[in-house]
């Protein structure tokens, strides 16, 4: 297998929350959760970032700062073109990355562990952490005209919630997949993915001053 590194974007302009990223929780920066498990988990950890009040001196050893460019650094700015300068920058094209989301800063350990061993097994291309969602999602469908095409069977928008089989979403905080593919790509693979699930408690993403709060009620149940 390729060597393994945690990459961990982060961006000084937020909607929801102005300055979150290095907003402090449970008594260090946001961000400084992802990066202090990347070095645990992975061992090794590229930031990147647009922040210049980050220093490299201010970085645990192991981390790797990576100055992201303005024109990278936009509210619309997607993640991919992201990860494709980190990846250049860095010379990380034989890499496997673990892409850690600072956002997500009730993920455990070992769920990015686990997300790592199911990748290592190469059945597949890409592995994300999920969490269950509404299966109501099911009912729906689109319009072509004044035809109902349903998302995915028919007979599911009559059936009863109870009846319909669980639906899982994305949660953000775990994705691991290699350098080499995402490159060839030019995006996340998406032929094989994997997935492991995280409780909906764990899978808070944080973009308001309530999440932060809820985030730290919940660390200080656990006594972290």
């Amino acid at each position: 297998m390729p060597k393994k590194i945690a990459i961990v974007p982060i961006r000084r302009n937020s909607r929801g929350l102005k300055g979150k990223n290095t907003r402090q929780l449970n008594g260090i920066p946001l961000y400084l959760h992802a990066v202090k498990q990347g070095l645990r988990t992975v061992g090794q950890v590229v930031l990147s970032t647009d922040i210049s009040e980050i220093k490299q001196d201010d970085l645990p050893k192991g981390c790797i700062l990576c100055r992201r460019p303005d024109v990278l650094a936009q509210d619309d700015t997607p993640l991919e073109p992201v990860i494709s300068h980190l990846i250049e920058a860095h010379s990380l094209q034989d890499q496997t990355l673990v892409l850690l989301q600072a956002t997500s800063p009730l993920r455990t350990d070992e769920d990015v562990s686990t997300a790592m061993a199911l990748f290592e097994q190469e059945k597949h291309d890409l592995v994300m952490t999920v969490v269950a969602r509404n299966n109501n999602v099911l009912k729906y469908g689109t319009l072509e005209s004044q035809n109902f095409i349903a998302m995915r069977e028919p007979a599911y928008c009559f059936q009863n919630r109870q009846n319909l089989p669980p639906v899982y979403g994305p949660n953000g905080a775990v994705y691991v997949f290699s350098a080499q593919q995402f490159i060839a790509e030019r995006g996340f693979p998406s032929s094989q993915i994997g997935v492991t699930e995280m409780s909906k408690e764990r899978s808070a993403d944080i973009d308001t001053y309530e999440d932060f709060r809820r985030a730290e009620e919940y660390m200080e149940k656990l006594g972290h």
